[in-house]
């Protein structure tokens, strides 16, 4: 009897051996995720950088220039890649411009505790191709590089994916809903505007009219409209500004045009990225303000450089994209003579040098906006009450299932989930982690249980809004 219980336990740890033998060489032979992210068929690295309980990658994916003829030349679009786990869900984000390519994570990220994707937007350097097509740039051909990154990364990532995106990043991540509708469990779109009809721009007319409070209000327009009067002495300062930092304006069509788009600017910038409390940096009495006062509250908050051959050189294809499908709003100063407005809100196609050829198309956004009316499906927009942008929104109608637009009290054009009042936040964290695959059962019986389940990180988790000049979702 002890012979054979002596056998039968031998036989019990050989077993065990085996298995753990077994599980060690399993997870030797796993592929590194370098590898497996390398391994992908016109994928290449570019950097891998260190961070604390992830991996990151900077890589480069080989595009079509045309998805509709995909033999006609190729690109190398740049993604990053923070990785997680490949059991966790991803997060595909797309800023609408460059990507950045140090280490950060969005809010919805955080909120699933996932792996993000980050996609730079074609025709932003170096994502361009050369030479570079510009009736290649559209909404569509856009979608379709998402889709295939998407497609290349999704055996490596098998688990739920959601996509998001603030502002232009927005935008870009309800297009992708619209054509590839398939791809995504959820989108949360951030701030995202929608002009459906770009000749029509009341609704921001209306929102300059009782944003904030009429102390503020004032105080804003009073400025802006002072340093149109005191234009000849400002333009003399920005004229030796210009000179001193080698600054030309070619592309708008001289320094005074320049000049007047920025001051335009003002007021709109103003809302766009900073809070009511901030009225308290405005100078209070404008006609008795010097130059100086004038000049640094102008220059902080729409920024000189702007529409400098410089500062536009960069967002050239944004504004093509406002000038052939986006559209771009056109505001009045009612509270400015009009002898002080040489040339008003300027159109995009001010801003793109001529040699790029343009043509607008009034149908691209209405097609948008009436496939998410009528077939949104786990969408989330997230707007702020005081962020100019909002005025033309995403809006839903009796078409659209499990998707939801909020409003966050008091918020700029850095409106999150975390800054929604509490029901919203809470329905808002649920449903994206419902999305995700990742609510608990106490969140699903519950919404008010969810939170975020990664916890808040000082360097990954940025709130802050992306800082570009005024007029740029």
């Amino acid at each position: 009897m002890r012979k054979a219980l002596r056998w039968l336990l031998a036989l019990t740890v050989f077993i065990g051996t085996l298995s753990t033998a077994g599980a060690a060489t399993a997870a030797q032979s796993e592929p590194d995720i370098k590898d497996r992210l390398l391994a992908i068929p016109g994928m290449s690295l570019v950097q891998e950088k260190p961070y604390p309980g992830y991996r990151y990658f900077v890589l480069n994916y080989t595009q079509p220039v045309d998805h509709r003829h995909p033999s006609k030349g190729t690109f190398q679009q740049r993604i990053t890649v923070l990785h997680k786990d490949t059991s966790r869900p991803t997060v595909f984000y797309t800023g609408g411009y460059n990507v950045s390519t140090t280490p950060s994570r969005r809010e919805p990220t955080q909120i699933v505790d996932g792996n993000q994707v980050s996609l730079e937007y074609r025709f932003f350097t170096p994502s361009r191709p050369a030479p570079a097509d510009w009736s290649k740039l559209d909404i569509w051909q856009a979608a379709s590089d998402q889709h295939r990154v998407y497609q290349a990364l999704k055996p490596v990532y098998s688990a739920n994916w959601l996509a998001t995106g603030g502002s232009k990043g927005g935008m870009t991540a309800t297009y992708f809903e619209r054509f590839y509708p398939h791809d995504m469990d959820g989108v949360i779109a951030y701030v995202a505007p929608n002009d459906v009809v770009n000749k029509e721009d009341s609704a921001y007319d209306r929102f300059f009219a009782g944003v904030g409070t009429k102390e503020c209000r004032d105080r804003l327009n009073a400025v802006q409209r002072e340093a149109l009067v005191r234009r000849e002495p400002l333009e003399k300062r920005y004229a030796q500004y210009a000179a001193d930092n080698g600054y030309t304006f070619d592309t708008i069509g001289g320094l005074d045009k320049a000049y007047e788009a920025v001051v335009l600017d003002y007021v709109w910038g103003f809302w766009q990225y900073s809070l009511l409390k901030d009225c308290d940096t405005i100078p209070a009495d404008a006609a008795t303000a010097a130059d100086d006062a004038i000049w640094d509250s102008v220059d902080t908050i729409s920024g000189f450089s702007a529409y400098t051959d410089q500062g536009l050189e960069t967002y050239t294809p944004y504004y093509y994209q406002a000038g052939t499908q986006l559209g771009a709003p056109t505001i009045h100063f009612p509270y400015i003579e009009k002898k002080l407005i040489r040339y008003g809100y300027q159109p995009p196609r001010d801003f793109v040098p001529r040699s790029i050829p343009m043509r607008f198309q009034p149908d691209a956004m209405r097609d948008v906006d009436t496939w998410v009316r009528q077939h949104a499906r786990h969408m989330l927009y997230v707007y702020g009450e005081n962020d100019p942008w909002g005025s033309e929104r995403f809006r839903l109608g009796p078409g659209a299932r499990d998707s939801y637009v909020f409003t966050a009290p008091g918020m700029n054009h850095g409106a999150n989930v975390a800054g929604l009042v509490p029901d919203q936040k809470a329905l808002a964290t649920a449903r994206i982690l419902e999305w995700a695959g990742v609510a608990s059962a106490a969140v699903q019986a519950d919404p008010s249980a969810a939170r975020p389940l990664a916890g808040h990180d000082a360097k990954l988790d940025v709130r802050d809004v992306e800082r570009e000049p005024a007029l740029r979702p």
